[in-house]
């Protein structure tokens, strides 16, 4: 998915030295201690669900703070920064009843990771890249969520393709490097 240009230059790097992803970014999360009104932030402090353990708001309410863990990570050596975009899809933040902020949660996501890829890459003199992360959702196409029904999936091929689509828009448009499809469980949802 990276354009040609940045495409050679990740192979060019590659074919020197072996080139480094960056840690767990719900671990980082974790450290920071955060509270419910932390990932409402003033914009959701009346939404409807509680926000707290949705990790990928906080691209929205708490930007600096994602800002300051890609760029703990770029300055540690990691060439590449994933996305605050585990579970950006629409599906997946159902569960909190956001879908309708899943394009501006992927968009920001990027932005403030290319932002500190941007800002490590002029310090340090040495390219750094942001990969678009893409994790699982919590419905799968390959198991049926019932015992009682083996045929029946709570999703549909169709569905997944919108959903990751409009995670994959904003991710792009916002600035991403490569797409990194992490942690799917299933191949179909993958596919």
């Amino acid at each position: 998915m990276a354009g040609l240009a940045t495409y050679s230059e990740i192979e060019s790097t590659l074919q020197k030295r072996i080139m480094i992803f960056d840690g767990g970014m719900g671990t980082m999360i974790q450290n920071l201690r955060l509270e419910e009104e932390d990932f409402c932030g003033d914009r959701f402090k009346d939404h409807s669900k509680p926000l707290k353990g949705n990790n990928d708001l906080l691209s929205l309410t708490k930007p600096e703070s994602i800002y300051e863990i890609h760029k703990a990570y770029l300055e540690a050596g990691a060439d590449f920064i994933e996305t605050n975009t585990f579970s950006g899809t629409s599906i997946a933040q159902a569960d909190y009843a956001l879908e309708h902020v899943v394009y501006e949660l992927n968009y920001e996501s990027a932005k403030i990771a290319k932002r500190a890829a941007r800002d490590v890459s002029n310090a340090t003199g040495v390219k750094r890249y942001v990969a678009g992360s893409v994790g699982p959702t919590n419905k799968t196409l390959s198991v049926s969520p019932s015992v009682e029904k083996p045929e029946y999936r709570n999703i549909t091929f169709d569905e997944l393709v919108t959903s990751y689509s409009e995670q994959v828009r904003g991710l792009l448009d916002g600035g991403a490097d490569v797409l990194l499809v992490e942690t799917i469980f299933d191949t179909a949802n993958a596919k």
